[in-house]
């Protein structure tokens, strides 16, 4: 008996090693996306010019905007479409202060927009594969292709591809305009469909729709073909538009009136980020981060107001505030993944407890503890390399299996939790620190 059991306990030492080495082997980061509408980037047009709109001044908007972000990959809509402008932009609101590390794709504006759509990205973390460009009667829409520059693995061959389609979709509320963007984004979806594309897709941009039910973001969440279907990771459907209950949501007017700036207030989410249920899921190396998806600045209490109205914004710094109102009628949207290539390891299961808590975590992690009889349990919180930085006791029949841990003092990061009950059973699970 004595013997069987020191085999068990040896057993899950060999195992948990085994779980920590496997981790070790794989790379694991984040990547932050985000989309912008830059408001007429060097375009004088539409009661935009070098006064009120100057790209000297949008570049210093810009810089503080990205400098408080700090993301890996920038989409943006509506700068001019010569490419002075966008190595002007690289070099001058984005690669200053010490960074130098942002490279950029070569949309070939098939369509002859006198906008067009870019991606800028950080070339220490990425590198492009591939632009292209689907034509419509008003602007591209352009996919790039990006590969994860893999430092750690040491299975280099396997490359983790993150594809970011950028559209900007036909403006107004007509009929027609309606007609148009159902046009532009079932060509995008037919060249997913012809293409068989599959693996981590991500659709930015300024769609420009005033309601979930508008045929053009049918198009991109309901089509035909469930592999190639979009997904708003928030899950807010609706009539967005002139709506108080989707407030926190919206990203245009920024400004209730201007010159170059669009009028009327937040009342408006015409700026996405959709993912793919590759990417929802975690089934291809790239993971959507649960509750990172947000519009920068919104707090929900500028309804039909300017985003610097009161009550006082607080949500970010108030150099970024009035950044954000000083560079564009749009907010921008900002989503993180979790690349990992040990993605869809299983955990390891004691089948007699059983464990929830949310994943990711932040300040503390809530853990809730299911058992079929009173259990005494260790739990350690420990780091990839089998460190343990955190250690406590449990029994089952407390707090009604509530049970707090503190994870203000964990760096973000991926880390395991270990609990181990009376009987020497293990389990594991991964778990990520934002």
């Amino acid at each position: 008996m004595y013997f069987c059991k020191k085999q068990s306990v040896m057993q899950k030492i060999i195992l948990l090693s085994f779980f920590l080495v496997s981790f070790t082997l794989y790379s694991q980061d984040t990547l932050r996306i985000m989309h912008y509408n830059l408001l007429m980037y060097g375009n004088n047009f539409a009661g935009c010019n070098t006064s009120n709109n100057n790209i000297d001044d949008k570049n210093e908007y810009l810089n503080t905007i990205v400098e408080y972000v700090q993301p890996d990959i920038l989409t943006v809509n509506e700068i001019y479409k010569t490419s002075y402008y966008h190595e002007y932009l690289k070099n001058y609101a984005l690669n200053i202060n010490g960074t130098d590390y942002y490279k950029m794709g070569n949309p070939p504006n098939l369509s002859n927009g006198y906008t067009v759509n870019q991606i800028y990205y950080n070339s220490e973390k990425l590198t492009l594969v591939s632009n292209n460009a689907i034509e419509t009667n008003v602007r591209d829409i352009d996919i790039f292709q990006l590969s994860y520059n893999n430092k750690n693995t040491q299975n280099p061959s396997e490359t983790i591809y993150l594809n970011c389609a950028v559209a900007h979709l036909k403006a107004g509320n007509s009929y027609n305009d309606e007609i148009e963007r159902a046009d532009e984004t079932n060509k995008f979806m037919t060249y997913l469909d012809t293409s068989n594309a599959s693996g981590n897709y991500l659709m930015c941009g300024d769609f420009n729709v005033y309601s979930a039910s508008e045929q053009a973001f049918q198009n991109l969440v309901f089509h035909s073909n469930e592999d190639i279907r979009l997904y708003d990771p928030i899950n807010k459907m609706g009539s967005w538009n002139n709506n108080s209950y989707y407030a926190s949501y919206h990203t245009q007017s920024t400004h209730t009136s201007g010159g170059c700036p669009s009028g009327g207030g937040m009342d408006d989410r015409f700026d996405f980020i959709l993912s793919s249920n590759e990417i929802i899921n975690g089934t291809d190396k790239i993971e959507y981060i649960s509750g990172s998806y947000k519009a920068l600045g919104q707090d929900g209490q500028h309804f039909n107001s300017s985003l610097i109205s009161s009550p006082t914004n607080t949500t970010v710094p108030q150099e970024v505030l009035n950044a954000l109102y000083e560079m564009s009628d749009h907010l921008p949207v900002v989503i993180d993944l979790l690349i990992d290539e040990n993605m869809g390891t299983n955990d390891i299961e004691n089948q007699n407890i059983k464990i929830s808590f949310q994943n990711p975590v932040k300040e503390k992690i809530k853990l809730l503890v299911f058992a079929d009889r009173d259990y005494d349990l260790l739990i350690e919180i420990l780091n990839i390399q089998g460190q343990v930085l955190y250690s406590g006791y449990f029994n089952t029949d407390e707090n009604n299996g509530s049970y707090n841990i503190p994870a203000t003092n964990l760096k973000p990061g991926i880390y395991l939790m270990k609990i181990t009950d009376n009987k020497s059973f293990v389990t594991i699970r991964k778990m990520m620190k934002i």
